[in-house]
């Protein structure tokens, strides 16, 4: 009898996770995008993951405006190239509670932060993740996934 080990494949995994973590951040976006998603956030996902199965973003994408950067520092939110997966996480569970807010100004701002989200992930998708090198900073890897899990056009790979 030969002595075979199963191994376990783990999604990717934070700097902080050990091997052993099977329930990582990134899953954390996953079940995020479980739970009720607003209808702007299917939208802006399904244009994210049709543009990127279509053109595989060889398009240059264009950084964002000084004036979506300063909508990002009113809420206290990084540029997506320094942000974790843990604040990213956050911040999509805030913006889901946003777009279902009474207050109207907030409802347009969270819309609005999800759709810098996405121009800044285009971006960095467009630049091969060049920006940045640090594996601390891989919170694009979250809103990507939390794109493809919400959109009605993403099949897994197999």
């Amino acid at each position: 009898m030969t002595n075979k080990k199963i191994q376990t494949v783990y999604p990717a995994q934070s700097a902080f996770s050990s091997e052993d973590d099977a329930f990582t951040a990134l899953s954390t976006s996953a079940l995020l995008a479980k739970s009720s998603v607003p209808y702007s956030h299917r939208r802006v996902a399904d244009n994210y993951v049709i543009i990127k199965r279509v053109y595989r973003f060889q398009a240059v994408q264009s950084r964002i405006s000084n004036a979506e950067r300063q909508l990002l520092q009113k809420y206290d939110f990084n540029t997506l190239e320094f942000s974790t997966i843990k604040q990213i996480n956050e911040e999509l569970a805030y913006l889901k509670k946003w777009s279902t807010s009474s207050n109207n100004e907030l409802r347009k701002d969270s819309d609005m932060l999800l759709q810098i989200r996405c121009k800044e992930l285009k971006f960095l998708v467009a630049s091969r993740y060049a920006s940045i090198t640090d594996e601390l900073y891989n919170g694009y890897k979250a809103l990507e996934r939390y794109f493809e899990e919400i959109s009605k056009f993403y099949s897994p790979v197999i």
